[in-house]
């Protein structure tokens, strides 16, 4: 059972079928019969997990097994406590009330790579960034989570499935490397 850790570059769809004039996960990974365990928006970037065991795929990406995802958001704003804690109670998003999350300012990471190309700077709208971690993952909830606390999303990066992480696992944009299922497994048997 093969499981494989991919750095998704931003504006990679997460698909392997040809998409004309976009880059696919093809033009990343050469590994045969592999699926991608979960999705990243092409304006997103980060980790992704993909394997080529459909019950680990189903394991991993279904809401049921409440894998935790942890994102770096660089928002435009300053978030206050009461935007924090508003996240972390879960938001009302019109079409659903997101799950409690974990969510909380943090540093500029000095790990992580440029964004090519960079995200747009406003000399009067401050940026900060923020560790938001979910057990869901429906459609571009991250961001719209950011904006209904009045904190839109300026750059996406997911960093952290279960227990694997970019900082323990570190790879660049459009890198991969295999790693042990069992590590996923631990505890969930």
């Amino acid at each position: 059972m093969a499981l494989i850790l991919f750095n998704k570059p931003y504006l990679v769809l997460c698909q392997f079928s040809p998409q004309a004039g976009r880059a696919t996960l093809a033009d990343h990974l050469r590994i045969p019969d592999i699926y991608p365990a979960g999705r990243l928006d092409a304006d997103s970037e980060g980790l992704m997990l993909l394997t080529d065991n459909g019950k680990l795929q189903h394991d991993i990406s279904h809401p049921t097994h409440k894998q935790p995802k942890t994102y770096l958001v660089q928002i435009e704003g300053v978030p206050d406590e009461t935007a924090l804690n508003a996240l972390r109670a879960g938001v009302d998003l019109g079409d659903f009330r997101t799950q409690p999350c974990k969510a909380m300012e943090v540093g500029a990471p000095d790990w992580l790579w440029p964004r090519d190309p960079p995200i747009r700077q406003r000399a009067a709208a401050p940026t900060r960034w923020l560790a938001i971690t979910i057990t869901e993952g429906k459609n571009r909830q991250v961001r719209r989570m950011t904006a209904a606390v009045g904190l839109p999303t300026l750059r996406l990066v997911r960093v952290a499935i279960g227990p694997y992480s970019l900082e323990s696992h570190p790879l660049l944009p459009g890198e991969s490397r295999l790693v042990d299922a069992a590590d996923l497994l631990v505890g969930r048997r």
